[in-house]
């Protein structure tokens, strides 16, 4: 696809083979952010996106011993780095935050995923910025080095919205969408992690969330809508995190909160957090509490509203 005319309802394509539409579902994703930093084009540095680029990464650190520096200590970064320390290679963590995940998770839970990846032997760089990556170092904004024959960045994404950007229709961080999921141009429909939709908790006004639950579940309902049913978007998200053994699970959606219900101890695998705003918890997140997950997210469920 290179372009949308939505005057004549066509999809034209580079191969000059076009496609007419009554209804149509942008679905384009996002793309991985690469920093603006010398050395970021290098072929020793990874981005992780696609099946390719994890094929592309293992086989890298399989060519002999490794010593890999990981950019970035959220989900990407720390997920990354456990799974190469399962296997055995050496990892540098480097990520400007003080507290990695804290503005997810709270500190509790945020310190002892950090503390779960200091016990499985990660190294970790917290309050440093790369400013440079050459042949076998990163170099910090402390004007130290940390050496790494491999790099992976797990910066973030931004949304791929160009052609719906270019076509004219209604972006912000993503294209937005009503509670449909419809685009500003009728009949036109977006789905996963470009769509920036209504948050259906009615906490956060506009939301884009980058998990695949959320995607297969707003394509599902864009394609229903499309086909002449009128149902708004109200499905509570999930996901969960693997870090070594620790497993945590999360449900539902808050980008800000008042209080934090804590019970358990995370370190021990029996914790349950629920983030609430005003009377009404917007999430939970558990580590060894499947059970008391599920249970949170049928109430969560039940206590949605439907925007628009």
């Amino acid at each position: 696809m290179t372009r949308l005319d939505l005057a004549q309802r066509r999809v034209l394509c580079a191969s000059d083979e076009n496609f007419d539409f009554d209804a149509l579902l942008l679905a384009t994703g996002a793309t991985p952010r690469r920093l603006d930093i010398p050395g970021a084009r290098l072929p020793h540095v990874f981005l992780l996106r696609t099946l390719h680029h994890c094929q592309e990464l293992i086989a890298a650190v399989q060519a002999g011993p490794k010593r890999v520096a990981v950019i970035g200590a959220s989900f990407i970064g720390l997920e990354v780095a456990a799974a190469l320390r399962a296997r055995g290679v050496q990892v540098h963590v480097i990520a400007p935050e003080a507290q990695p995940l804290a503005r997810v998770f709270g500190e509790r839970l945020a310190a002892a995923i950090v503390a779960k990846h200091e016990a499985l032997g990660t190294v970790l760089h917290l309050g440093r910025k790369p400013v440079a990556i050459d042949a076998d170092a990163v170099e910090l904004d402390d004007g130290s080095k940390v050496a790494a024959a491999v790099v992976v960045m797990g910066v973030g994404v931004q949304p791929s919205d160009e052609l719906a950007r270019e076509a004219g229709i209604a972006v912000d961080r993503g294209i937005l969408v009503d509670a449909r999921l419809q685009t500003s141009a009728p009949g036109v429909y977006a789905a996963g992690d470009v769509a920036r939709f209504p948050d259906p908790f009615g906490a956060a006004g506009q939301v884009r969330i980058e998990h695949w639950a959320v995607a297969q579940a707003q394509g599902r309902l864009a394609a229903r809508n499309m086909l002449g049913f009128d149902e708004a978007y109200a499905q509570t998200p999930f996901f969960w995190s693997q870090h070594g053994d620790m497993t945590v699970a999360y449900t539902g959606h808050a980008e800000r909160w008042d209080r934090l219900e804590e019970s358990g101890d995370p370190q021990r695998s029996d914790y349950l957090c629920r983030f609430i705003a005003g009377e009404r918890v917007l999430a939970v997140a558990s580590v060894g509490r499947n059970l008391d997950s599920l249970r949170e997210e049928l109430a969560m469920q039940k206590a949605l509203v439907p925007q628009g």
